[in-house]
């Protein structure tokens, strides 16, 4: 709670000052307190940053990741970005007076940057990798859509995050679903591949990858999924109603394609072109 929550509340300095002594309020910085004693848990003192730099701040970059369930809590909760240079100690302060209404929501009562202006500012910091599952988990979630992204793009194309979060885009690519699927498409686009659809529907399926003008599904298949017997006769008959359809099916394995992912490639592109023939 803020000190001029507190004031609005009915309670003067004298009251407050009583407060603070009788440990009903702990000052957790200059004009925030919070209620009972110091703040322990990760959303106390997240919320507590967030208050202490005014109403024109939210919590941002990696602690709004957190605050979305994309990531741990960093070892410092208080990143905050505000369009007013007030800086608390211990409360690392992003400057920016470009932000929008809609660059901003209200979670677990804490003011945070949206999720599409989350992963840009995450970006920059990323790996390519894990920018793809955290912007792919958004998605999944319902947090985050192409919409969103090409809005968010188009008002901050110079953004060190923008170049990065133009391949997800694209509305006709659904989301993925693991780290394999994302190296999948690393190795499209690495090798220049036609990029897949991914978890989409083939012929009544919800397939990994499909090849639209080829007609080719990729299925990604990591052991741990596919080691009993009940998979593997499941996905043969996947494979078979396929194949009736005049699609093709190929299983490409998790040591395969992180192994050798230069063989991967020339075997996908040699179909391709076998296909497109």
């Amino acid at each position: 709670v803020t000190r001029r929550q507190l004031l609005d509340a009915g309670l003067n300095d004298n009251a407050i000052a009583y407060r603070v002594r009788r440990g009903w309020l702990y000052r957790a910085y200059p004009g925030v307190y919070s209620v009972g004693g110091p703040p322990t848990t990760a959303l106390e003192r997240a919320a507590a940053a967030a208050l202490a730099c005014g109403p024109a701040a939210a919590l941002s970059h990696r602690s709004a990741l957190a605050l979305w369930g994309l990531a741990g809590w960093p070892a410092s909760v208080g990143e905050v970005v505000s369009s007013v240079d007030r800086r608390p100690k211990g409360i690392r302060v992003h400057v920016c007076r470009t932000l929008v209404r809609r660059d901003f929501r209200t979670r677990h009562g804490i003011r945070v940057t949206s999720p599409a202006r989350t992963v840009l500012d995450c970006g920059p910091g990323l790996t390519e990798m894990a920018l793809a599952r955290t912007v792919n988990e958004m998605r999944l979630a319902k947090l985050l859509g192409p919409a969103e992204l090409e809005d968010i793009l188009l008002r901050c194309p110079t953004h060190p995050g923008s170049r990065r979060l133009r391949r997800f885009t694209d509305p006709k690519t659904g989301p993925t679903r693991s780290e394999l699927e994302d190296a999948f498409l690393a190795l499209c686009e690495r090798y220049e591949l036609p990029r897949p659809k991914v978890n989409t529907k083939v012929g009544g399926y919800e397939v990994d990858a499909y090849f639209e003008a080829e007609r080719l599904i990729v299925e990604l298949d990591g052991y741990a999924y596919h080691s009993d017997r009940a998979s593997f006769e499941r996905d043969h008959v996947r494979d078979l109603d396929a194949k009736a359809q005049g699609i093709e099916t190929l299983r490409i394995t998790h040591r395969q394609l992180t192994k050798q992912p230069q063989r991967v490639a020339a075997r996908l592109e040699k179909i391709l072109e076998n296909l497109r023939g």
